[in-house]
């Protein structure tokens, strides 16, 4: 198992040898070099696999043998054969739940250009440019806002939201199941439902035959029916653990029933209330069954195993009356780790006073550019360092390249 480390900054010749799975910015654990991605709380699962292999072995072991005594014919035999491929079958749904991409839409690499700014200032200067936070777009003829995701970058189609627990953006966003530590959505919601609706089945086959079991103890022996309980505590133990998982998993079925014939997810269902507004993605119950169990699961947008791409930095973006900078939009590892700009203070003379301070903004890749005498790392309002052999009040001009990047900001 590949447990995702955050990603250190490094020059680009390094993650030629990584794969996507191994820089992977997202929450996510991968298995099998990248081949099956879960969630970070993947550790439930196993809490899940033993609450239905444990019931079905002990169901095995102390009703299905006995029944299998009982029923002399091959009747006893399917008893537990139809007992063990079902909980295989349950497991494997599991697993095409838990270990696939759920529908994760991949990360950009720079922010999208921006379309408006915020205007002019009253001191003539414009300020930075922004994103649209809210787009609207049409979906069979309603207008749906969607929004920016600062943290993937790029605008959630309709029906997508972001999970904080996986920390991706994700189409068609259902929830997030702890019982099989990933994100319910587009391309495992199928095999989800028949998980659920596979372990009702189950823990109604179990039940029926715990208590088949009892009352042919009963009729064999001709003693009571608590008498006959009494000789069989699995039985008992069964039959209460069936009873109350059943209306868990039984009422969690029939929610998804019901999700399913109006084409709602979870998450619109607790948050938009369809029940009393119109919902734009009903297409009536056959439709909306037909969408979830014989349409064709789109392929992930994602090749967790592929190699990293080396990635060339963009080129400067200007605006109009803005903000100018070399590395606006650059990738977004410093937005996301918190980094800061730094603050550079430059003196010059005028005339021979030496009194004039300018103040502007670097940043790390301008502050680089600096000749090494006036190169500094600052912390606040703290000034770059003179040369040492230089007196502090004596009267010394800016270099070339500060006047290149002042220039930069006029």
């Amino acid at each position: 198992m590949y447990v995702v480390t955050p990603p250190q900054r490094s020059g680009f010749g390094s993650d030629c040898d990584l794969r996507v799975y191994q820089t992977w910015k997202g929450s996510n654990i991968f298995c099998l070099q990248g081949r099956f991605i879960f969630g970070p709380d993947v550790r439930s699962l196993g809490l899940t696999i033993s609450l239905i292999v444990v019931p079905v072995t002990i169901f095995c072991i102390f009703v299905g043998s006995k029944l299998m005594e009982d029923f002399s014919d091959s009747w006893g035999v399917s008893i537990v054969f139809v007992a063990v491929v079902f909980t295989i079958y349950d497991l494997i749904l599991l697993m095409l739940t838990s270990g696939r991409d759920p529908g994760i839409i991949p990360r950009n690499s720079h922010p999208p250009e921006p379309e408006v700014l915020d205007g002019i200032t009253g001191s003539g200067t414009s300020q930075t440019p922004r994103l649209h936070r809210v787009k609207e777009v049409e979906v069979n003829g309603k207008i749906f806002k969607v929004k920016y995701c600062d943290t993937c970058m790029l605008y959630r189609p309709p029906r997508c939201s972001h999970c904080s627990i996986c920390n991706n953006c994700v189409e068609r966003f259902d929830h997030h199941c702890p019982w099989v530590g990933q994100c319910i959505a587009q391309r495992n919601y199928r095999f989800f439902f028949m998980f659920v609706f596979s372990t009702t089945l189950l823990c109604i086959y179990v039940f029926a035959f715990c208590c088949v079991y009892i009352r042919k103890i009963k009729e064999s022996e001709d003693i009571t029916i608590l008498k006959a309980m009494l000789k069989t505590p699995a039985s008992i133990a069964l039959i209460l653990y069936t009873f109350i998982s059943t209306f868990f998993v039984g009422g969690l079925t029939c929610f998804h029933l019901y999700l399913i014939s109006t084409n709602q997810t979870t998450y619109e269902n607790f948050r938009y209330s369809y029940d009393r507004l119109s919902n734009p993605h009903n297409k009536g119950v056959v439709d909306n069954f037909k969408e979830i169990f014989f349409s064709p699961i789109p392929p992930s947008k994602n090749n967790f195993r592929a190699m990293v791409p080396r990635e060339n930095p963009m080129p400067p973006r200007s605006v109009v009356g803005g903000f100018m900078s070399p590395n606006m939009g650059k990738a977004n590892d410093d937005i996301e780790m918190g980094r800061k700009g730094v603050w550079a203070m430059a003196e010059h003379g005028d005339g021979k006073n030496g009194n004039n301070n300018e103040r502007f903004h670097v940043n790390d890749n301008e502050l680089n550019e600096l000749s090494p005498d006036m190169r500094t790392i600052v912390d606040g309002d703290e000034q770059i360092d003179r040369p040492s052999n230089h007196p502090r009040n004596a009267n010394w001009e800016m270099s070339p390249e500060v006047m290149a990047l002042s220039a930069r900001r006029a």
